[in-house]
């Protein structure tokens, strides 16, 4: 990956803290903001995902581990949008693990909507899928991995009901069920692989 191509794009881009991502989009809401109706109805029942995951998810043992042995500091940076029903799904995990570090992850949000150049440098099989978390170690401003945009288990699901072409609407309640029968465990789990990784 161009870090430095990387760096520079997201020096330039404007960033949210959590809580303001998420003030963001209520504004998008409240404001009808979003591109069309379908959008904003997704962002609205989006808004409701990302709120319940804050009241409820826990950490599991496995990342909290990880989080301790954690020697490094790193920057977070999630490419995200309000609309996206794999971002609610899985940035309030984020966030509360970067919560948790007591400081060693410093997490930002940028839109991916305004920064489609820094996007198009984290492609999914060639397009645009959100959230994706591009880890940098803080002081050496090095890129040391990624994470997106859906649990590995999601994604096989994902593409699978997709290539059966099975209809949109179907295969996102689906992906969508998935995710609430797996309360968040996959996400950690990879999280936590990843931080092991990344622990210095």
């Amino acid at each position: 990956m161009e870090t430095n191509k990387t760096l520079n794009l997201i020096a330039q881009a404007k960033k949210y803290a959590y809580t303001d991502y998420k003030a963001d989009t209520e504004k998008q809401v409240e404001e009808g903001m979003c591109a069309t109706p379908e959008l904003l109805d997704y962002t609205k029942l989006n808004l409701q995902r990302m709120k319940r995951l804050d009241k409820t998810v826990g950490l599991g043992t496995e990342v909290t581990n990880a989080l301790e042995k954690l020697t490094r500091k790193l920057n977070w940076v999630v490419i995200s949008e309000g609309w996206c029903g794999d971002a609610a799904q899985n940035v309030p995990v984020i966030a509360k693990i970067a919560e948790t570090s007591n400081g060693k992850i410093n997490l930002e949000f940028v839109l991916r909507d305004q920064n489609l150049e820094l996007m198009d440098l984290y492609l999914t099989n060639g397009g645009r899928s959100i959230p994706k978390l591009i880890c940098l170690d803080a002081e050496r401003q090095q890129e040391l991995g990624i994470w997106g945009p859906r649990p590995a288990a999601a994604q096989e699901l994902f593409l699978r009901l997709k290539q059966e072409g099975v209809p949109k609407e179907e295969f996102i309640a689906a992906v969508h069920n998935w995710y609430t029968a797996d309360k968040t465990q996959s996400l950690q789990q990879e999280l936590a692989q990843l931080l092991e990784q990344w622990q210095g």
